[in-house]
């Protein structure tokens, strides 16, 4: 390498920024939750007591991450992001998970099996989740592409929708007995479950395309 060469590299090095220890936290909360998610659609696919406590054990991992990030935001005095922001945002991943393990455990308590409808939730939950993944992984350096995905996260929103209100027209259709009633029942709060885990990916992203905008 001549002189020229190493003068630039150091330069280079010089000037490349350290990644934010912030944003590192929150990819490592996405990336909990895509895995998360993934242990839902297991759940969904193969309701067994492993595949359930497997989404809990992530939703404590999430749960871990969240508090050290608080613990920072605490400690430090200045954050390169307005600490409402890195709150919100961090509380709107962890919510994704909350919701997707209040799901497997009223399944499990209720002892109600996973229908088509609920495996098709899940799979959009999961998309949600590696889209929110993604945008984190590119909201330092390629904020453009970190909105892109911001963006199809909550395209997947508008999805959810269609079919909560599917499953919701087909839940009440012309119950049987007090059999169905009770199901019925059950079922809408599963539903609402995993309505609001999307709602919360949506609210992540949402949070991502702002902060894209005020900082980057």
């Amino acid at each position: 390498m001549n002189v020229f060469a190493r003068i630039k590299n150091r330069a280079q090095t010089a000037t490349r920024r350290k990644p934010d220890k912030f944003i590192t936290r929150l990819a490592l909360q996405t990336q909990i939750v895509v895995c998360g998610a993934q242990a839902l659609l297991d759940y969904m696919n193969a309701p067994t007591k492993p595949n359930a406590n497997r989404v809990r054990q992530l939703e404590h991992e999430a749960d871990d991450v969240r508090r050290q990030l608080i613990s920072e935001l605490n400690h430090t005095f200045v954050t390169p992001i307005d600490r409402e922001d890195l709150f919100g945002l961090s509380r709107a991943i962890d919510d994704i998970l909350d919701f997707a393990y209040s799901t497997t455990n009223e399944l499990d308590i209720l002892n109600v099996r996973p229908n088509t409808y609920l495996r098709a939730m899940a799979r959009l939950l999961l998309l949600s989740a590696q889209e929110i993944q993604i945008s984190m992984e590119h909201l330092e350096r390629e904020p453009a592409i970190a909105d892109l995905h911001a963006m199809r996260a909550k395209a997947i929103e508008n999805r959810m929708e269609k079919l909560y209100a599917r499953a919701l027209a087909a839940l009440f259709k012309d119950p049987r007995d007090l059999n169905d009633v009770v199901m019925m029942f059950k079922l809408r709060e599963i539903y609402r479950h995993m309505y609001h885990a999307i709602g919360s990916a949506e609210q992540a992203a949402n949070l991502i395309s702002d902060i894209r905008i005020k900082f980057y």
